[in-house]
């Protein structure tokens, strides 16, 4: 039928939002729920879907956009100030992940050692897509563990491309060492075009494209770029994915990126949920519930497996043992472009038959348990760094040991988390002389001002004894700091309770926090959303003209009680509005007097402004001061600037009578 592609995807969108709207509900991720549409549409489930190889091409679009995105958001200058969570955690976690599975697939499972190379590549690459969003979702994105898997997770993405290239040369397509060469020299070339591009042509025609201020031409171009580049890159040979990346480079390096980036979003969110369905239209029912033993055995193998060279790769990149856990379960799971190599190394004979139903069933499954493992990843962890067996993983942390302050200071500050919170803090503790020591876990911040004189050393707050090396028990106030909700709540509780005394204060970002952490012993907590709230109302008053004390007293019954007012009362809208209307068509306006002014040398009972205009002087400034509510015989100075007040109409006529004076005595 010639509507049958259409009605193909009609079916595929309805599903597929029922799905995701079903398991939105109990906080499942949507990526999830595409798997299971998929799953239930395509050819081993319902059979709606008929025509498979359309629903391919859909997804094909899908990882071009995917890999396009991620190039937009890849800069150079953000990967040197990663290099170290990218090239050193990434670098580790790819390395020993592959060479782990390459071996237990060659000895175990009595691979060919290229089937078992290619194994290791498969089960090494874990999911940006899922990752990321569920931190979003949770406000995690600045954590010391979501920054090492952001690192780790760049540089598998980056892996895709090698990985791609080598399936050819392991499928024993690619002939040897001389047609190696070829394919590497051929890649360089198509990458260096396309980056030499990035600095001098693509600008150019952005710049003449974005001076049309034609939107629908900005789009087309971006889109063009994209699928042209990728269209370019497989002619070549190359991948469609690594040319999309490529095209999303070039971008991402000019000022058009942000645009670019909300432009084709929709685009992709669209297409890469239908790869996704997709993927689910292959897995085949009937082989999970035969083989449900052997693929569950899998799962919990890659799961296990993937955590602990993870957890590893982290640990030796300088993590806490409790963040490098954490890091570990978020990249547990199989990841999408495991599922383009999959593809990719199917068609070339390295995964087939069985294996390739089974790496199938077992990634779709790590996908949709990942949301699950990630939500309970900081409990875990917590639980698992306080067992006395994993005490002398810490003790391998030397900056950790060099932590040895207990004793020098007494009523000091302890301040957990350098962030721009902690900076400031620290800034005005030094200017007023208190003495503070610095908790961080982020190394790279911790040499840094180490150098620059600050007390500052690594270790995880959680840990009672790196409190102690602090001197919790001698110190007056500790500031926690830190985007960890989990950490915090757990600073707090030991902190607590080694010093009964101590005065805890917290920042945190949603109140929902607030009455949990007070309970844990916090005395104060200062929830980030409600003094963003608290500026801005201050801020909308202020404008309305509403008096200064009575803007403090809704600030001061916010801050009471842990903002308990604001979570539980309105404020008074028909108050505000009656000052408002007290207020309104008030206005200030400010006049330099001039030398040549006639009324230098005048008094203000002598210039009688209000009886002659109606307006009020309300302070004069004079230099650096300012006379406010000056006395009737105060004399007016050549440079004075008055301030006065007034409806609009007063403030009028006040400007043309001193003009006219101004006028008067030029004349």
């Amino acid at each position: 039928m010639e509507y049958e592609f259409l009605k193909s995807l009609v079916i595929i969108l309805g599903l597929s939002a029922i799905i995701v709207f079903i398991l939105g509900r109990i906080k499942v991720s949507s990526i999830a729920g595409f798997l299971f549409a998929g799953v239930i549409l395509g050819p081993h489930g319902l059979k709606l879907i008929k025509d498979v190889h359309n629903v391919e091409v859909l997804a094909d679009i899908g990882i071009i956009l995917l890999m396009f995105t991620i190039g937009l958001e890849f800069s150079l200058k953000n990967l040197l100030m990663m290099r170290r969570s990218v090239f050193g955690g990434g670098l580790l976690q790819v390395f020993i992940t592959s060479a782990s599975v390459t071996l237990l697939s060659f000895m175990l499972l009595d691979y060919r050692m290229n089937v078992a190379v290619f194994t290791g590549f498969l089960i090494s690459l874990s999911s940006t897509a899922i990752v990321m969003k569920i931190l979003h979702e949770k406000g995690e994105l600045y954590t010391p563990h979501s920054r090492m898997s952001l690192g780790i997770l760049i540089f598998q993405d980056l892996c895709v491309v090698p990985f791609m290239l080598l399936i050819p040369i392991l499928a024993g397509n690619g002939g040897g060492i001389s047609d190696i060469i070829y394919i590497i020299l051929k890649a360089a070339i198509v990458i260096g075009i396309v980056l030499f591009s990035a600095n001098w042509g693509v600008p150019h025609i952005m710049h003449q494209i974005v001076n049309t201020r034609s939107r629908e031409l900005f789009v087309i171009t971006i889109i063009l770029l994209c699928l042209g580049t990728a269209f370019v890159t497989s002619l070549f040979g190359l991948s469609l994915a690594l040319g999309a990346f490529l095209a999303g480079i070039v971008i991402s390096e000019s000022e058009y990126a942000s645009q670019a980036i909300s432009d084709i979003l929709p685009f992709k969110e669209s297409f890469t949920g239908i790869f996704f369905v997709s993927i689910g239209m292959l897995l085949d029912l009937s082989f999970l519930r035969i083989n449900f033993p052997v693929i569950i055995a899998a799962v919990i193998v890659i799961l296990i497996l993937k955590t602990l060279t993870a957890s590893a790769s982290a640990f030796a990149s300088g993590q806490s043992l409790r963040s490098s856990v954490q890091t570990g379960l978020f990249l547990s799971q199989i990841g999408e472009f495991s599922f383009v190599l999959a593809v990719a190394g199917r068609a070339s004979g390295l995964l087939i038959g069985d294996n390739y139903q089974i790496f199938l069933a077992a990634s779709v499954m790590t996908m949709i348990l990942t949301p699950f493992i990630i939500n309970a990843s900081a409990p875990f962890s917590l639980w698992l760094v306080s067992r006395k067996t994993f005490h002398r993983f810490e003790r391998i942390r030397k900056s950790a040991e060099k932590v040895d302050v207990h004793g020098r200071r007494s009523e000091h500050v302890i301040i957990i988390g350098f962030g721009m919170n902690g900076r400031n803090l620290a800034n005005v503790l030094r200017e007023s002389e208190i003495p503070y020591v610095i908790l961080d876990m982020n190394n790279s911040t911790v040499l840094k001002m180490k150098k620059r004189g600050e007390p500052i050393y690594y270790g995880d707050g959680t840990r009672i004894e790196i409190l102690h090396r602090l001197g919790i028990q001698t110190a007056k106030v500790l500031v926690i700091a830190i985007s960890d909700a989990a950490a915090t709540r757990r600073i707090v509780q030991i902190a607590r309770k080694g010093h009964a005394g101590l005065y805890i204060i917290v920042r945190t970002r949603y109140v929902s926090e607030v009455d949990d952490l007070i309970k844990l012993g916090a005395n104060e907590v200062i929830p980030e959303e409600f003094e963003t709230s608290i500026e801005i109302f201050s801020r909308v008053l202020d404008h309305y003209h509403v008096p200064g004390n009575v803007i403090k007293a809704h600030i001061d019954n916010v801050r009471k009680n842990s903002y308990s007012i604001l979570r539980g009362i309105e404020l008074p809208k028909k108050h505000l509005a009656e000052r408002y209307e007290l207020l309104k068509g008030i206005e200030t306006e400010t006049y330099l007097l001039k030398k040549s002014c006639s009324i230098v040398g005048c008094s203000l009972k002598a210039l009688n402004l209000r009886s002659e205009t109606g307006a009020t002087i309300i302070a004069v400034k004079r230099g650096d001061t300012m006379h406010q509510n000056p006395p009737p015989d105060f004399i007016l100075m050549a440079g004075d600037i008055l301030l006065f007040i007034g409806n609009r109409e007063d403030i009028n006529h006040a400007i043309e009578y001193l003009e006219l004076r101004q006028d008067h005595s030029a004349g």
